[in-house]
């Protein structure tokens, strides 16, 4: 006899052998043994879920003399005579090649005819998506008012292809996918019976590479029985999958994460150079990074990946080393290279350019990788890398290039950071002071490295000491736009309050006879303004700016003071019958 498959030699026969599908088998169920039978069955869902094999199992149970549990028995006279592959009481219909009007013209006179041993004539119509539109027209009528003894079963992958009028007239079952778990359990069932020993990561491997078909699972464990003759293990089934050394891609990925872009692209050119399929080593890079989040997040990680031993302890360690957010961000550029690699002519440099772009996160501005960078710079504070001299100013506690004192932000820009500095335009606020520095930033930003001569290095010259000017000052009178800028710098480092910071960037500042006034048109900006807990807050700002009790006021656009209304009052007493005219 010709060898059998193991998907074909373990496929179900009873309902109760079928893998999951729980929802569907109970109402089967239920309607064979109520003889509530329908005459038209719609089975959708993905490849190698069971949609056949039910099928088969149904038309022969509602065939059946004595049902076991909504099987068929198999014993009795219909039962066999089923079996037999010339009875044409159940008849398989292959829809992608019979898909034209003649051949539903063809089932609409077959099924006329009664059956000839059993109880009913079933139809059972695979991927029936595929009829054409004048196929579903000419199986319409017959669908929907079939003679008393016709089943029809249609079966389909992809349902959305087919017509509302089909639909409408069926009972329809969606299938779902086998979870890993049911995967292992039925794995370890078929090699048990076929006498093959196996480690359990072995069986996690297939089933997860069957990716919740059953059919899949199965098609890869006939490879793997031939490939090994002994015990199979891990390392036997990647060899069949054609995937590349776990510890070279776990190589690759710390490289990715650790933002070390020369070793990353050295990795990625060696990978693609000794003829790596760049589909597979990004199916291989993205289930590394996958596994980084499991292990990262998952209090039972171990238990979900199922890797050995030494490969979990590989990809725990650079989980724990790897921000959440620096993760996140290099997995969405890797899923996003899945979708553009099958429309791109140039595979590998479309690969190459996201390993760049992963493990260049001064280059990404993406939410998520600033996040990250912000992370590292924290993480690198907490670590003692430099310590916080004052406010807003750091000093490092690792040899680094002197800093730029005094320099304008614009000269700053110019500079190119070095490829490996983390904290390159993470930390620099939007403004400057008077002097034309930054006043959180001095000290901090780096200049290209000089050649240094050999005495020198021995003992370095301490930097000469620059006299610090103050941070602000009071403004020249009439140069309101200046001041106001000083005084919003002073309120952003004061406040803490970023709803009070906003309202007074809402404010037009003019200076009145000597004094400073903010106007607003909002009377609710107004109240708000003039609350004790904010006003001691521009009080303090005003201070620090030079300006005294009387120098500066907060006023109603609009609204009329106190001495106006007291003045205009005795102009109306004093000129009565003049008639006052306020613009």
């Amino acid at each position: 006899m010709a060898y059998l498959a193991l998907y074909r030699m373990f496929r179900p026969t009873t309902l109760s052998d079928v893998v999951r599908q729980e929802h569907i088998v109970t109402v089967l169920k239920n309607q064979i043994e109520g003889n509530k039978v329908g005459h038209a069955y719609l089975f959708c869902g993905p490849r190698g879920t069971g949609k056949t094999s039910i099928a088969k199992i149904f038309a022969a149970a509602i065939n059946c003399d004595s049902p076991v549990d909504g099987s068929p028995c198999g014993k009795c006279a219909r039962c066999k005579a089923l079996s037999d592959p010339s009875n044409l009481d159940i008849t398989e219909i292959d829809a992608a090649s019979n898909n034209g009007v003649d051949e539903m013209r063809d089932l609409r006179e077959k099924v006329q005819y009664p059956p000839v041993a059993g109880k009913y004539k079933v139809f059972i119509i695979d991927e029936v998506h595929m009829l054409s539109p004048g196929a579903f027209n000419a199986l319409l009528k017959t669908l929907e008012e079939p003679p008393a003894h016709a089943v029809f079963i249609l079966a389909t992958t992809e349902s959305q292809k087919i017509p509302a009028t089909i639909l409408s007239r069926c009972m329809r079952f969606d299938f779902k996918l086998i979870p890993q778990e049911d995967l292992e359990q039925r794995l370890r069932h078929v090699f048990d019976e076929i006498g093959k020993k196996y480690d359990n990561e072995a069986i996690a491997a297939i089933a997860r590479a069957g990716a919740g078909s059953v059919r899949d699972m199965l098609s890869v464990a006939d490879t793997c029985v031939s490939y090994s003759s002994g015990k199979l293990t891990y390392a036997d089934v990647t060899a069949v999958l054609g995937n590349a050394d776990f510890s070279a891609i776990a190589g690759l990925c710390k490289a990715i994460l650790q933002a070390n872009a020369g070793d990353a692209f050295g990795r990625t050119s060696a990978f693609l150079s000794a003829g790596k399929s760049v589909g597979m080593l990004l199916k291989d890079v993205m289930n590394f990074l996958n596994a980084c989040a499991v292990a990262k997040t998952c209090r039972d990680g171990k238990a979900i990946l199922a890797f050995p031993d030494d490969m979990y302890a590989e990809v725990l360690a650079i989980a724990k080393e790897t921000d959440g957010h620096r993760l996140l961000r290099v997995t969405e550029i890797f899923a996003n290279v899945e979708t553009e690699l099958k429309y791109s002519t140039s595979p590998h440099i479309l690969f190459e350019t996201a390993v760049l772009k992963a493990s260049m996160p001064q280059a990404d501005y993406d939410i998520e990788a600033l996040i990250a960078r912000i992370a590292t710079l924290e993480k690198r504070l907490a670590e003692g890398d430099f310590t916080v001299k004052s406010e807003g100013r750091y000093e490092m506690n690792t040899p680094v290039p002197q800093p730029i004192v005094g320099k304008k932000v614009e000269e700053k820009q110019q500079e190119q950071p070095a490829e490996e500095d983390l904290f390159a335009g993470v930390c620099a606020p939007p403004d400057e002071d008077e002097t034309g520095g930054n006043a959180y930033f001095d000290g901090f930003a780096p200049q290209p490295a000089k050649t240094v001569k050999k005495e020198e290095q021995t003992t370095p010259k301490e930097a000469p000491k620059v006299e610090e000017k103050p941070r602000v000052s009071k403004m020249a009178t009439g140069d309101a736009k200046s001041t106001f800028g000083s005084f919003l710098r002073c309120m952003r480092k004061i406040a803490r309050n970023g709803v009070l910071l906003t309202l007074c960037m809402d404010l037009d500042g003019v200076y009145e006879d000597g004094t400073f006034v903010l106007y607003t048109t909002s009377d609710t900006i107004f109240r708000s303004l003039t609350k004790p807990e904010h006003a001691s807050l521009i009080a303090q700002a005003f201070g620090e700016l030079g300006f005294g009790g009387g120098e500066y006021d907060i006023r109603l656009r609009g609204k009329q003071s106190d001495d106006f209304q007291k003045s205009l009052n005795a102009i109306k007493e004093t000129f009565e019958g003049v008639k006052v005219e306020i613009k």
